[in-house]
């Protein structure tokens, strides 16, 4: 340890030194293989020895711009089966670590992808870390994180949304150990934290600063690097400064010299700056790092003072750097253990009145709380388990995000619970020794499968697992007895025990269970007499309902093939889009292609009604509720009461009916709550006619746009919600997926408790057939995707643009084209709340009904900020940097996090974990605007399970006031 604080004095006193790299340092270089020092004196080393488990493929790509050797390879993992892939860094517990990892694309694309960018998530151990899109290939993306090891291994898994997402990859993946007590926070063993902004103000170049300068290779950013929405909004008089002199920084965080030799300064008396913060909203850590490096002399001062508009408690402390350090060239640390900041951060420092100095910054680091995931409890018996076979410790946790290739394990999404492992099948894996009898401390396992190995020994105690359902041990070598206790788990269904060793006699507590046992093949195996006749008895009652069995197959087969006969006899000249085959509604499984010209259209659950019928519960089709391109709705009440719509098309056109046979293809074997159920159809006198479930509210349309109707904001969001999960449903609920094609608020209905469901997909199109061919643009102008309609190449993406034209339509209570609700600039929406979004003037698109002072309207401005960013993300350019819709679901869902969590107290009940010390007065003060700047309210909610930090009052970290 002393060598280490020697280091760090040397690199703070003599910054041209040169420096040993600190012990513990880990650099690899994904998909590389050679071992090797680069520029800056940083040792790397191949991934051979580090290589993650699964199937995967190295990679050397190219980018003009990027000449370091680290990011001329990658690793990458083709989609799979296996979902997970880890690495596994060694760490020592009680540690502080810095992670991170990069990804560099390339032209990676030219062997795994089709050109199709890729998305996946990032993760520490079972935590969810970040979600890795990729937008440019050309550009690094970077992920860091300081965690505590609490373990003596790290692992570090991307893990893609399904087999059939895109492909993963990795460039590099480094590991930093940090001495002392360097980012400490109380909340460590409950969240580590991600880094959003490490921003060097004042740099000479956009170069960023890191090791050899910092001993602990932080990248310090510099304030000349420019994105979009980074550092924008820069007050006039800004200018930088900078010294030669040393600066007495060896404390607190420990910020380098070089960081500390440069800053800005408000020679007009202010510091203002806006940048997004990857990951948030949430409750973060945000330090600033001041240093006295100009030469002024007494009576000048330089007092300033802190403000964030939404946040007036930050405002109190006045920051005299020369007193605070005190004196000059020493550094000054104030900053928040635990603030709550929205993703778009404003932010001004502005001098006193007393002051005769503008605000000087040399530096800051903001991080945001990521809530740790303690993932399975089963993990540690999994790894004492997996440790007998190299080979099966596949890294990471046993359960999540995705179990190991040879587990299957309760969904921790679908239960309240943690996941536990529920089968293990190690089957024909050439398994030696004894069975692991690490399966005994299995509580939740049901189903053991070890058969086809070399296994010997005794069979060991396995009673803890007493959920134990069906055992596989046959094939094996094993000797002794069958256990006594096998007769006492009482789930147990399914015993194979046969072609073993086993000898002795089978318990009769075994024996009297009825349970499918076979214990053949073992040669000292038997049962007592007393037992014999049971098991003849058994044996016979098998042979008979075997027997049975067989008699009643071969009746079905002989039934089946003079079905068959019948069914291909025709019994008429009907040549239309069904056949007689068709109107006696088999319960056929495979669907028809819709866009082909087949007789014939796959019904799984439609129902033929008939026209009469139809005709009564319309009354003559007296009731029109609505109508479309297709045709006009009517209402209509079954004899049984139940109310029906009754689609009628007004387009008899080969297009007209080939719509018709799309629609009950899809729609009959397509079933979720968020879809309006498709009843059934009705093909008589040559008229198509189909047949939905009535939703009482109409469309969502109506609501929006009709007169006198209004929906509150937080109805709204439940409507988005529901809307975004049928369409998610077609997106990866189905396979192949479907695309919709022509999804607008016309098409989104509304029941008796106005809960949304998505309809009308007489346009809709599976994406495995559609997916990037040229096909006929279809679709409602104002929410026809603009890339689809110029390359006529359909993908989902072209439904998540209209998506996007729907939440703002939500937001905004304004119709996607108008000649008059634009302005002079503007008559799309999508383009119009693009540029106030993008100027940070949410407002001037909020639909006056839902202004925070109206009833119903928003209580939270933040929710509105993370709608309209998804809507913005939604409708971008390029259809590859638009999210999907799962992603979209999760946007949603938090921003309705947002406005039900209306105070710290409801939040608390909700996570343990939860604190908001700045939500009361955000929440009645709304937002504030200044001069320079216009910033949404600061939240509560946590960005990935509205989880923060508890806490009564925000803990700061200015020494005057303590």
């Amino acid at each position: 340890m002393a060598s280490c604080f020697l280091l760090v004095a040397l690199a703070v006193f003599f910054p041209g030194a040169a420096v040993a790299q600190m012990p513990g340092f880990v650099s690899i270089d994904c998909g590389g293989s050679a071992n090797y020092t680069d520029e800056l004196g940083l040792a790397w080393t191949g991934d051979a020895g580090w290589f993650p488990s699964g199937e995967s493929e190295t990679a050397t790509i190219a980018v003009p711009s990027e000449r370091r050797t680290q990011y001329s390879t990658v690793r990458y993992f083709p989609p799979t089966s296996s979902s997970k892939h880890c690495y596994t860094l060694p760490v020592s517990p009680r540690t502080r670590y810095l992670v991170r990892a990069t990804f560099l694309y390339g032209n990676l694309d030219d062997r795994s992808n089709g050109g199709v960018f890729p998305e996946f998530d990032l993760y520490l151990g079972p935590t969810r870390w970040s979600t890795i899109v990729i937008y440019d290939e050309s550009k690094v993306v970077t992920r860091e994180a300081v965690v505590l090891a609490t373990a003596r291994d790290l692992s570090v898994c991307l893990s893609s949304a399904s087999a059939s997402a895109s492909a993963s990859f990795i460039s590099t993946l480094e590991l930093r150990p940090l001495n002392g007590s360097l980012y400490y926070t109380d909340y460590e063993a409950a969240a580590f934290l991600a880094l959003a902004a490490r921003i060097n103000f004042g740099a000479p170049s956009a170069d960023p600063v890191r090791y050899p300068d910092d001993p602990y290779d932080r990248i310090w950013e510099s304030d000349l690097l420019r994105r979009p929405n980074y550092l924008v909004d820069v007050a006039p008089g800004t200018t930088n400064v900078s010294t030669d002199k040393p600066v007495a920084a060896a404390a607190s965080e420990r910020p380098p010299q070089k960081v500390m030799r440069t800053a800005v300064v408000g020679t007009l008396g202010e510091l203002t700056y806006r940048l997004d913060l990857p990951g948030f909203p949430g409750a973060g850590w945000a330090f600033s790092y001041f240093a006295e490096i100009e030469d002024f002399v007494v009576p000048e001062t330089r007092k300033f003072k802190l403000f964030i508009p939404g946040l007036p408690e930050v405002s109190k402390p006045t920051v005299d750097v020369g007193e605070n350090a005190p004196g000059k060239y020493r550094l000054y640390e104030p900053g928040f253990f635990n603030i709550t900041l929205p993703f778009v951060l404003s932010f001004a420092f502005r001098k006193t009145n007393d002051s005769s100095k503008g605000p000087i910054l040399n530096a800051f680091e903001i991080y945001k709380y990521v809530h740790i995931d303690l993932g399975s409890p089963d993990a540690p018996v999994m790894a004492a388990l997996a440790s007998r076979y190299p080979w099966a410790m596949e890294g990471g946790d046993p359960c999540i995000p995705s179990p190991w290739s040879w587990l299957r394990c309760t969904s921790a999404a679908s239960s309240s619970s943690e996941p536990r492992v529920i089968s293990i099948n190690l089957s024909g894996k050439n398994l030696t020794g004894t069975v692991p009898p690490e399966l005994g401390a299995l509580p939740c396992l049901a189903e053991i499968a070890l058969a086809n190995n070399m296994l010997t020994g005794p069979i060991p105690d396995l009673s803890g697992a007493s959920n134990l359902s069906i055992i596989h041990l046959e094939n094996n070598q094993l000797t002794g007895n069958v256990p006594s206790y096998f007769g006492s788990l009482p789930k147990l269904s399914e015993l194979y025990l046969q072609n073993n060793k086993l000898s002795g006699s089978i318990p009769r507590a075994l024996l009297s269970r009825s349970i499918i046992f076979n214990y053949s093949g073992n040669m000292y195996l038997g049962i007592g007499k007393q037992e014999k006749k049971h098991v003849i008895i058994i044996i016979s009652a098998l042979l008979g309902a075997s027997l049975l069995l067989a008699a009643v197959l071969c009746c079905y087969m002989l039934t089946r093939k003079t079905v068959k006969k019948d069914s291909s006899s025709p019994e008429g000249p009907d040549d239309d889009d069904f056949t007689n085959k068709n109107k006696a509604v088999p319960a056929q499984k495979k669907l028809q292609n819709p866009s082909t010209q087949s007789h014939e259209i796959a019904t799984e659950t439609a129902r033929p009604y008939r026209l009469s019928d139809l005709e009564v519960a319309t009354n003559n089709f007296a009731s029109r509720i609505g109508s479309g391109g297709f045709g006009i709705v009517y209402y209509g009440k079954l004899s049984d009461g139940k109310e029906i719509a009754v689609k009628v098309p007004t387009n008899d056109s080969y297009q007209g009916k080939k719509q018709f046979t799309n629609e009950v293809s899809l729609l009959s074997r397509i079933h979720h709550r968020n879809l309006v159920a498709f009843l059934g159809y009705c093909h008589e006198d040559g008229r198509n006619i189909l047949v939905y479930e009535f939703m009482h509210n109409g469309t969502l349309k109506e609501h929006l746009h009709g007169r006198d109707k209004h929906i509150s904001w937080i109805k709204r969001l439940e409507i988005a919600e529901d809307a975004a999960k049928g369409i998610e449903y077609l997106h990866t609920g189905c396979t192949p997926s479907i695309i919709h094609r022509d999804i607008k608020t016309s098409n989104i209905l509304l029941d008796k408790q106005m809960r949304a469901k998505v309809s009308d997909f007489g346009l809709s199109k599976l994406a495995a057939e559609e997916s990037h061919a040229s096909t006929n643009v279809r679709g409602t102008l104002g929410y026809l995707d603009p890339q689809y309609y110029i390359s006529q190449q359909l993908t989902e993406k072209s439904d998540m643009y209209s998506f996007g034209i729907i939440l703002l339509e939500l937001i905004s209570g304004r119709p996607p084209i108008s000649t008059m609700s634009f302005g002079e600039h503007f008559r799309n929406i999508g383009p119009w709340a693009k540029f106030y979004y993008e100027s940070g003037d949410i407002e001037a698109i909020i639909d006056p009904s839902i202004s925070s002072t109206a009833g119903g309207g928003y209580q939270d401005v933040q929710s509105i900020w993370k709608i309209a960013e998804a809507a913005v993300r939604c409708i971008d350019a390029e259809p590859r940097k638009r999210p999907g819709m799962p992603e979209v679901v999760k946007e949603i869902q938090d921003a309705m996090a947002l406005e039900t969590a209306t105070s710290e107290e409801a939040a608390a009940s909700r996570c343990p974990l939860l604190f908001s010390p700045a939500a009361a007065s955000v929440r009645s003060g709304g937002t504030m605007r200044s001069h320079d700047m216009v910033m949404d309210n600061l939240l509560l909610m946590d960005d990935d399970d509205s989880t923060s930090f508890s806490g009564s009052a925000t803990k700061f970290k200015y020494p005057e006031l303590r």
